[in-house]
């Protein structure tokens, strides 16, 4: 009889799936390792929230944890997990040598998230009025952490083609530590589009975005000046419903009726705002991996516009379920040309199909990644022992990190 094999995640935050993407992600995960009879923990140092997802719902053990603390050795080496899986670089950092030091034997797995050194470096040419550029990264000081996590680690999950690129061509990572894996859907038949409202049955531009997340208020931001004034000049009547959770005091500052731009705050339902709405807009200006929202306009029969930032990595060569634009006056044309034109909204709903069915087929990616983990626990020695970069970061910066984590650790006690 098979031993049950156990996974420990390690989350940045509690999984919130209804708030932004990245929780999303964190249940598809769970789901997959689930479905393939692993037991699962998961444990964070993050404070309850009162819209994370009851995990013991979903058959996942849940555990606080205390950052800098050796109650962790403890509990670590009493689960003793054959998979640990740390949920963002700044996780494996933090816990990574504990791993180590209490379960050797155990398989890590790093799941990025995004690249948060894509993201960083994006976001500072940004700020400094200019392009970015791939050699931002060199000089980013994000992406020596990150980087350093992905070699210590013995798989990372990548959820960006154009970010695996960046890791086997700018950053020379072995393929053998990468895995390409991005968000996870079940196929859609064009008949389901029967189902969802139609396109009379529809009204208003909407956005949906965690306001945590920097991109999303500079996309709310852009839309308010640069974007909505060309709208409403041509289209008087059009509305903009902007939600997300977490909106802060400025973010609530741009809600202007009279204009036809309203600030609505979390989204109780996101799938059923946005199946309503008839375009989504998504200017997005920096940022990295996929984004979730355009996504979920696909799959709710919803065209959006976006950016070429938004749409990276996200539909190969297919065309895109509306409109790509940079331009912030042809955006501005774009968005009116799809609320207004039945057909081309049609169009652009197949469109959507069309991606969702080549590009994010949970039945392409899941057995194979089961497959590499399991094959990782049959011969992790010898996949180790080629990881020479990953051996080294282990030996020096482990012991770096270890001592100020007990050093903390013993300030904290007096």
């Amino acid at each position: 009889m098979n031993q049950i094999k156990k996974l420990l995640i390690i989350g940045f935050v509690w999984p919130e799936p209804n708030s932004s993407a990245a929780g999303g992600r964190m249940m598809q995960l769970i789901s997959i390792f689930a479905a393939n009879g692993f037991e699962i923990t998961f444990a964070s140092a993050a404070q309850d929230s009162d819209f994370m997802v009851d995990l013991p719902e979903f058959g996942v053990t849940k555990k606080s944890i205390e950052l800098n603390s050796s109650s962790f050795d403890d509990f670590v080496l009493e689960l003793n997990p054959d998979v640990v899986l740390f949920d963002r670089f700044m996780i494996e950092e933090q816990f990574g040598w504990r791993v180590i030091e209490k379960c050797p034997n155990a398989i890590r797995v790093l799941d990025t998230e995004d690249l948060h050194c894509l993201r960083t470096a994006r976001q500072r040419a940004f700020k400094e009025n200019r392009a970015f550029e791939i050699e931002d990264l060199l000089s980013e000081e994000v992406a020596k952490r990150e980087i350093a996590s992905i070699l210590r680690c013995d798989l990372s999950l990548i959820i960006s083609d154009f970010e695996m690129n960046i890791l086997k061509d700018v950053f020379r990572v072995n393929e053998d530590l990468l895995f390409y894996l991005p968000f996870l859907v079940d196929e859609m038949k064009e008949e389901e589009l029967l189902k969802l409202p139609s396109f009379e049955e529809r009204q208003h531009f909407v956005f949906i975005g965690n306001f945590l997340h920097e991109p999303n208020w500079n996309t709310v931001q852009y839309l308010k000046e640069a974007i909505w004034p060309s709208i409403k000049k041509d289209f008087p009547e059009a509305i903009l419903e902007v939600y997300g959770a977490y909106p802060s005091q400025k973010v609530l500052q741009l809600h202007q009726p009279k204009n036809g731009f309203y600030i609505m705050g979390r989204a109780e339902d996101a799938n059923e705002i946005v199946k309503r709405a008839r375009i989504v807009l998504g200017p997005i200006r920096f940022g990295a991996g996929l984004k979730g929202k355009l996504l979920e306009a696909m799959q709710c029969g919803t065209p959006s516009v976006t950016t070429s930032i938004g749409s990276e990595a996200m539909h190969e060569n297919l065309p895109w379920n509306g409109f790509i634009e940079d331009n912030p006056k042809e955006f501005a044309k774009k968005a009116i040309a799809l609320y207004q034109d039945e057909n081309l909204w049609k169009e652009s709903q197949k469109n959507g199909i069309a991606i969702i069915n080549k590009c994010y087929q949970k039945k392409n990616y899941s057995d194979k990644l089961i497959s590499l983990v399991n094959s990782l626990l049959a011969d992790s020695e010898n996949h180790r022992l080629h990881n020479f970069m990953g051996n080294l970061l282990q030996h020096h910066s482990y012991k770096s990190t270890m001592y100020m984590s007990k050093w903390i650790e013993a300030k904290n006690k007096n």
